[in-house]
Order: structure tokens, then C-alpha cells, then sequence
């Protein structure tokens, strides 16, 4: 009885053991692969799944969608630079049949599949269409990649380039390039600046040259914004034609004193002088005549040796 006991307990823990082998559960992103005899059957799932025990065998796929991380690649561009490019790839398995089947391993082939094609797209473009123009090479990426794993039932929904890494003497040449580039537009947004108002300032003393009393009015507001801050010094502006008319004065000014009338002349005469003017004989100079030359203390000492 003994013996009979042990059997029976023997038969039902491997008759619980196949029927936990023979009931599987799959959730609601899980699909089963079964094979039976080494030979495909179906695809089931979700849910309660009943096989053969020791006969089928179920592999289990998952539907989600997989964040796959494509490691640093070098590449050089095609303009001769060196980078460094990494990114990520979204996928997910529609075909479970065929992504056991057709593929060994279809995460591993993924990723070399998306690492492969990373340098070769990037490899064509060049440093500044890597930089500005991502969503187009994303595009380009998400297509080459997704047409080499549809085989697979892989899909491909989404490649973004994560990060660019460049040599640090381009990063400066990079940087100075944009520095000159900023300094052109605002040397041209300067010049627009001028030009237009220079046109308002036409406008302007086009408008005000047809009053006179609008140049006085505006001069009074100068003054009133001057003395608006606290300033210790004034300045004032003199109107044009004052400073026209000073100049002409200025300009007629040696006429007047080349006259011979004019008491700033040189050679202007008083009336009534003996001393002076044309008609008066001039003294005669002691240097030309001597006989005008008063006798000297010598002179009259040489006359008496003489007698």
C-alpha cells in the first residue's frame, strides 16, 4: 500500500507539472509562435493557450514598441569632416511569424542594420546639412532602414539623430563664422536704419521749410528737452540765417578797411597834420643827407686840426 501511495502521489505531481506546461497565458501586447514537431502552426494570443505537452513549443513576441539606442558612429562627411553621430530607433514587430522565422535574432539585426545605415546616409551629406537639416535625413534614415527589415515584419516608425559631435578647431571656426555672419546683418540692418531715416528727415525739413514758424517751434522744444534733464550745461542753438548774415558782414569787412577814410587803415591820414599825407614834403632822413646831420663832439675836434 505503501508502494501504491508513493506512485500516486508520483503521477499526480507530473500530471501537474504537464498540465502547467500545457496551459500558458499570454497579455494583451504578447503573441505566441507555436511550433509543433519543430514545424510553424499559428500565431495565438492573447489569452488562454492550451498545447501538447513535450509536442508544441510556444515563443512569445513582444508587440510594444522598441526604443533601440544606436551607439556613437564615426563618420566623415562629405565635405571632410569628422563626426560623431548617435541616435534612436523606434520599431515594432507586426509579423511574429516572420520575425522568428526569417531572422535569428531580429533586435541584433536591427541594430546593425540602423548603425549601417547611419554612417552611409550621413556619410553623403555634408557638416551643415547635418546640422540644419535633421528632419529630412531622419526621414531619409527611417526609409532605407525600414525597407531592409519589412522582410523581417520589422517596422520602422521613427529614426531621430540624437547628437552631433564635431572636432573643437571646427566648433571655433563654426563660431567665428557666425560671429561675422551676425556682424554683416547688423551692418546691413544699420544701414537700412540710416537710409530710411535719412528719407523721414527729407520729409521732414521739406515740411518744415514751408513755415518758417515751425523751425522756431521746434527749436523751443530742443530747449524744453534739454532742460527736461538735469543738465549743467545749455546749449543754443543759433538759427541759419543769423550765422548768414555774419558771414556776409565778415566777408565785406577788409573792403571797408582798405579805405583810406578808415581809421584801421595804416596809411589813413588824420586831417589838418602837418606831419603827414601826400601833399606834405617829408624830413629829410640823416642816414641819405648828410648836410641835415646835427655836428658831432668828433666833427668840430677835426675842424680845428684842420685850421
Amino acid at each position: 500500500m505503501e508502494v501504491v501511495g508513493a506512485l500516486v502521489v508520483i503521477l499526480a505531481i507530473f500530471a501537474l507539472i504537464v498540465l502547467f506546461s500545457a496551459i500558458k497565458i499570454l497579455r494583451e501586447y504578447e503573441r505566441g509562435v507555436i511550433f509543433r514537431l519543430g514545424r510553424l502552426i499559428d500565431t495565438k494570443g492573447p489569452g488562454l493557450i492550451l498545447l501538447i505537452p513535450f509536442i508544441d513549443r510556444m515563443i512569445r513576441i513582444d508587440l510594444r514598441t522598441v526604443t533601440l539606442n544606436i551607439p556613437p558612429q564615426e563618420v566623415i562627411t562629405r565635405d571632410n569632416v569628422p563626426t560623431s553621430v548617435n541616435a534612436v530607433c523606434y520599431f515594432r514587430v507586426v509579423d511574429p511569424n516572420r520575425a522568428i522565422t526569417d531572422v535569428e535574432n531580429y533586435l541584433i539585426a536591427t541594430s546593425q542594420i540602423s548603425q549601417t545605415s547611419l554612417r552611409a546616409v550621413l556619410g553623403k551629406a555634408e557638416l551643415d546639412e547635418i546640422l540644419a537639416e535633421r528632419e529630412r535625413l531622419n526621414e531619409s534614415l527611417q526609409k532605407i532602414i525600414d525597407e531592409q527589415t519589412e522582410p523581417w515584419g520589422i517596422k520602422v516608425t521613427t529614426v531621430e539623430i540624437k547628437d552631433v559631435e564635431i572636432p573643437e578647431q571646427m566648433q571655433r571656426a563654426m563660431a567665428r563664422q557666425a560671429e561675422a555672419e551676425r556682424e554683416r546683418r547688423a551692418k546691413i540692418i544699420n544701414s537700412e536704419g540710416e537710409y530710411q531715416a535719412a528719407e523721414k528727415l527729407t520729409q521732414a525739413a521739406d515740411i518744415i521749410s514751408r513755415n518758417p514758424a515751425s523751425l522756431q517751434l521746434r527749436y523751443l522744444q530742443t530747449l524744453l528737452e534739454i532742460s527736461g534733464n538735469q543738465n549743467s550745461t545749455v546749449i543754443f542753438p543759433l538759427p541759419m540765417d543769423l550765422i548768414s548774415a555774419f558771414q556776409s558782414n565778415m566777408k565785406d569787412l577788409p573792403s571797408v578797411v582798405g579805405r583810406s577814410d578808415n581809421p584801421a587803415n595804416p596809411e589813413y591820414v588824420k586831417p589838418g597834420d602837418s606831419t603827414g599825407g601826400a601833399g606834405e614834403e617829408k624830413a629829410p632822413d640823416p642816414a641819405t643827407d648828410p648836410g641835415s646831420r646835427k655836428p658831432t663832439l668828433k666833427d668840430i675836434e677835426e675842424e680845428t686840426g684842420d685850421e
